[in-house]
């Protein structure tokens, strides 16, 4: 599992001690880089001195997606993030504790950036107190965005969470939908509902939404292979193009791509790369005699066996990425030396 990363700060000569004690506790799920702005803490080498303003290091360590842990006020923590935060999607886990380590305050993130589950590890390893303030945490009710982030869904507008934790608040429960598996406790607040839903969900889990009124806050699972084959040269602009228009088309999040896949001959289509590029996945490319032997039923063309050795690209190389227990959820589609075909990999969230 790879380590956290935290930039601990300190103002004191005590303050610097303690951040070399939680150092030396968190080794095992932090890494931790220490800073100091106190002279006497330099001196006896205790962290890295900081000495630009604290601000301006503070957006150095939002820009690297670091958390951040100052030990002193709370004042001085929030004046230097201040003109950095923008939203609870994007902005970096911050907290707090006081130079005597008794108590860990989560400051920002709390939930999708995982700062009270830092506060929570801290404060169990110093003997310390956690102050959590998030709602739901007070009221131990289930924290939709936690889950999010520990399952790794993407959230199609952050708005939906606030709603969510609103009216779970008002009512006491939720109601979700989930395309994929469910492994774990069902916390009693959460309804489930068969998917896809009949009615409008509080939370809808799929790759693919029908209608933004169905649910009140959607959230994705990276789950699609898409299976690209291509004349040689086509740009990135026209496969983008083809690819934004068929997941329109199919109700499909361009946030729930996984990853491309296509035949070895293509591995060095510019076009294709540039898009794997843009939407941040890999680029997977498999042998002809491979990906002929993937089971299923595909749309064979003999141009293309003459081709390339195999009967389907788009189709085949799709299924082959989505690996064991995938399916063709989008056939091959085709437009001047374009196709495409999307499949679907075996997910689950867990709770």
């Amino acid at each position: 599992m790879k380590k956290t990363d935290i930039a601990v700060i300190s103002f004191t000569y005590r303050g610097a001690e303690l951040a070399e004690h939680i150092q030396e506790a968190m080794d095992a799920v932090w890494s931790c880089k220490l800073y100091t702005k106190c002279s006497d803490a330099r001196a006896e080498g205790i962290g890295i001195s900081v000495d630009q303003p604290l601000a301006e290091w503070t957006g150095k360590q939002f820009a690297a997606g670091n958390a951040l842990l100052f030990i002193g006020a709370c004042g001085i923590a929030v004046r230097s993030i201040a003109p950095h935060v923008k939203d609870k999607l994007s902005d970096v886990p911050v907290l707090v504790a006081d130079e005597a380590g008794q108590f860990v305050i989560p400051l920002l993130a709390g939930h999708y950036g995982g700062a009270n589950r830092l506060a929570g590890e801290l404060s169990r390893a110093l003997g310390a107190t956690a102050v959590l303030t998030t709602a739901t945490d007070v009221n131990g009710l289930f924290a939709v965005d936690v889950f999010a982030a520990s399952n790794r869904l993407a959230v199609a507008g952050h708005d939906g969470i606030a709603r969510v934790s609103a009216g779970l608040l008002r009512a006491g429960y939720l109601t979700m939908s989930v395309a994929g598996e469910c492994e774990g406790e069902i916390p009693p607040e959460v309804r489930l509902v068969p998917y896809p839903p009949k009615e409008p969900v509080d939370v809808l889990v799929a790759p693919q939404c029908e209608a933004g009124e169905r649910c009140s806050l959607w959230l994705i699972p990276s789950c699609l292979l898409l299976g690209v084959g291509c004349r040689r040269g086509k740009s990135e602009e026209e496969l983008e193009a083809f690819v934004r228009e068929t997941l329109e088309k199919e109700k499909l999040s361009s946030m729930a791509v996984a990853g491309i896949a296509s035949v070895d001959v293509k591995a060095d289509e510019v076009g294709i790369l540039a898009l794997a590029e843009q939407l941040a996945v890999p680029f997977l490319t498999y042998p002809a005699g491979r990906l002929q032997c993937v089971d299923g039923t595909f749309t064979s063309s003999g141009f293309v066996a003459q081709q390339v050795g195999v009967d389907n690209v788009c189709e085949r190389a799709a299924v082959c990425a989505a690996g064991e227990g995938g399916r063709l959820l989008v056939q091959k589609a085709a437009c001047e030396g374009k196709t495409l075909a999307i499949a679907e990999k075996k997910w689950s969230v867990k709770f």
